[in-house]
């Protein structure tokens, strides 16, 4: 399909699953928030898949092509996986700078990491038997969860990196194994720490898919527009992703207003563009969709471009989100027609 629609990974969560008001008032969590679920423990997996159907419901009734599970389960994009690891101290946090430099409570490294079970598998397997679209599944990066631990282990950042990539690895296998069409690996502090990045942050996307054969996908973003208002209109980590051995390139470019020329230095790669600014609360007409996807077509053809929202969908309510993306569906239904 020419210009296929998807999401980045979140959708909103209902107001019955989770204290939206907390988690707007709070930078994503690392550690385990529990105090984020309205749901009492012993429902909550329950309460969790009835969520995620409607996630499910609300994207194909938008008309999006490659859905996700809205990511449901989650407190945030990555706590779940990282705190699921061996090696990990999740009872005693400690303290890092966070991408706006505060103060945020992470996991310890203690030993060597390892993956200990299978963690999204049963997410993937039930959104898989619940929808007949092609499907995404996200994982956290190896690169940024190293960030967002503290390391009292290994004394060693690229071998922090490397063993997390070792253990995402076991995971997408296992999340292609079950079905999965897509599996998309979240790096935003690529983007935040440039430096560390260029040093090993490619060859942990690279050990991350070793021996993957499905379609993977790599994101970055600038922060969550909830979270982060001001967004520069570069990448000051991008370019570098030609080597790594992913097949689509995830980046917004509606709230920060990017400039496409870089993107020539990705040749070979799908890129998911966002054009649906969640910064704005009022939703984009089909036309200003259909300009937003049209400007990149100067700097990559139509064949290898994916038309998605902006990150964190999460933050915003949910009826403006579901509306977000038929206007997202539309713009980019005009788009294919005139291209035809």
């Amino acid at each position: 399909m020419l210009l296929p629609t998807t999401v980045v990974g979140s959708y909103p969560q209902p107001d019955w699953l989770i204290d939206r008001a907390k988690l707007g008032m709070r930078a994503p969590p690392r550690i385990r928030a529990q105090e984020l679920w309205r749901i009492d423990p012993q429902w909550l997996e329950q309460a969790q898949d009835d969520a995620t159907l409607l996630a499910i419901r609300d994207q194909e009734l938008a008309g999006v092509d490659i859905i996700t599970d809205g990511e449901m389960r989650r407190e945030s994009y990555s706590n779940r996986f990282a705190t699921a690891l061996d090696g990990i101290d999740i009872e005693n946090p400690a303290v890092v700078p966070s991408r706006s430099g505060k103060p945020d409570l992470v996991p310890r490294i203690i030993g060597k990491l390892r993956r200990k079970h299978a963690v999204e598998l049963r997410d993937l397997e039930f959104l898989r038997r619940n929808t007949n679209h092609k499907i995404k599944i996200t994982v956290p990066g190896p690169f940024t969860m190293s960030a967002q631990a503290k390391d009292f282990f290994y004394n060693d950042e690229a071998a922090v990196a490397m063993d997390y990539a070792a253990a995402v690895n076991e995971e997408i296998k296992d999340l292609f194994a079950a079905g999965a069409d897509i599996v998309q690996i979240d790096e935003p502090y690529m983007q935040a720490r440039p430096d560390q990045a260029r040093a090993y942050g490619v060859d942990a996307i690279n050990r991350a898919v070793e021996g993957v054969t499905g379609t993977t996908a790599v994101h970055l973003c600038f922060g969550y527009a909830a979270l982060v208002k001001n967004k520069p209109a570069g990448y000051s980590f991008l370019p570098e992703l030609a080597r790594c051995n992913v097949n689509q390139i995830s980046i917004e470019t509606a709230q920060p207003a990017l400039d496409f020329a870089v993107l020539e230095q990705l040749p070979g790669k799908t890129i998911v563009i966002g054009v649906i600014d969640l910064n704005d609360t009022g939703v984009e007409t089909p036309d200003v969709v259909a300009e937003r996807i049209k400007r990149v077509f100067k700097h990559v053809p139509p064949e290898r471009i994916v038309v998605a929202p902006d990150c964190g969908m999460k933050y915003i309510p949910r009826d403006i989100a579901f509306r977000k993306l038929q206007a997202m569906v539309e713009g980019t239904r005009r788009v294919r027609q005139q291209l035809a």
